[in-house]
């Protein structure tokens, strides 16, 4: 799937002719475009980013990879091969009914539009701003930025920042987190005097038990492979930490489990949960995997008792929650032209500057 940009010759009215294109370009897919289970498929893997990254730069000069629960997306500039080629060499599968591409301002647009929020799934969230920071950060940290990725990345930013904060629009908070809470009440019909278990310690499962503990959780047990980032998220919000290795121990205690851990791997199958169910008949467990990879296999769905959900499932929730935010999309999309406008009129002095420094020597008369 190849998404068309309309023009941005609006946004330099005073250009005389077609301006310098940007040699910008960005390949992904992400939610609209792709179920869960084709984008776990491009998920990248902790620890192998730079191998990753290695592998793009042979087909460009500057690379920087986003990749989240909900999108992996590849930036490029200097680029000398198809985009969808691209992504399919470095993710060894054939994605290209999935993936949109993006070239020039449009590339530029988009990300900007990903810092702020506004191509999540739930719009106008916060979380995107730190990945994309992160990501350019990574890439920077190997080597795989130049003049132009490094400016966009900075300009996107930038953006983000004026999003949130001229608009409004991150006032009211609404998350994957918080949606996946809404969920479980909504199933359990409450979660006062419930038990929570959480698998992961990272940004995401902190703000999982952020909204567990707002929603009326008193007991929440964290689960992580490091169990000494389990006890310091545990300290931090108040909670009993345990080490990966005993979660089937544990899993009978919990009510909600809600998964989102970077492990590259299902951590807990239907023959697990069937087992925790054993130990407490008469009570069901609502399982909520928000991770990319995904944590839980599907197979628990099969469970008697168990009521196994995962990102794709929370787009309805997070539709109702976003109707005060859609009112401030055209206010954001207005800053994101205005943005995207800056970045051209930069590139198009870089380029008109090194016209003239490479320009021909004129010999005199």
């Amino acid at each position: 799937m190849i998404l068309a940009c309309p023009t941005a010759q609006h946004l330099l009215q005073h250009a005389q002719a077609e301006p310098a294109q940007l040699d910008f370009t960005v390949v992904g897919l992400n939610h609209q475009t792709a179920p869960v289970e084709i984008r776990e498929q491009a998920a990248v893997r902790v620890g192998h980013e730079e191998a990753v990254l290695a592998r793009l730069s042979q087909h460009a000069q500057e690379v920087m990879v986003l990749a989240t629960c909900n999108r992996t997306e590849v930036y490029l500039a200097g680029l000398h091969t198809h985009p969808a080629r691209l992504f399919e060499q470095a993710w060894g599968a054939d994605l290209s009914d999935h993936l949109y591409i993006h070239r020039g301002l449009c590339a530029v647009q988009h990300l900007y539009r990903v810092a702020s929020g506004l191509d999540s799934l739930v719009i106008g969230e916060t979380q995107i701003q730190g990945q994309v920071k992160r990501a350019w950060q990574q890439a920077a940290h190997f080597q795989r930025t130049g003049t132009l990725l490094n400016k966009v990345a900075q300009g996107a930013l930038a953006a983000g920042k004026r999003v949130r904060f001229e608009t409004g629009m991150s006032d009211k908070v609404v998350s994957v987190s918080s949606a996946a809470v809404e969920l479980a009440t909504t199933a359990l019909g409450g979660l006062a005097g419930r038990t929570a278990l959480i698998i992961g310690a990272g940004e995401t499962a902190e703000l999982t038990m952020t909204h567990l503990r707002a929603a009326g959780i008193q007991d929440v047990i964290v689960v992580n492979r490091t169990v000494e980032r389990a006890q310091q998220l545990a300290d931090k919000l108040g909670g009993q930490a345990c080490a990966q290795e005993y979660l089937q121990e544990v899993l009978p205690r919990a009510d909600v489990l809600i998964a989102s851990s970077a492990a590259p791997h299902y951590v807990l199958n239907g023959a697990g949960v069937q087992g925790a169910l054993a130990a407490r008949p008469l009570r069901p467990m609502v399982l909520i995997d928000i991770s990319m990879p995904r944590n839980l296999d599907p197979d628990i769905a099969e469970v008697p008792g168990a009521y196994l959900y995962n990102l794709d499932d929370l787009t309805g929730i997070v539709a109702r929650n976003l109707q005060s935010r859609h009112a401030a999309i055209p206010h954001a999309e207005a800053i994101i032209r205005e943005s995207g406008a800056d970045l051209l009129r930069w590139h198009l002095t870089r380029e008109a500057q090194q016209a003239r420094q490479s320009g021909p020597l004129v010999a005199s008369a």
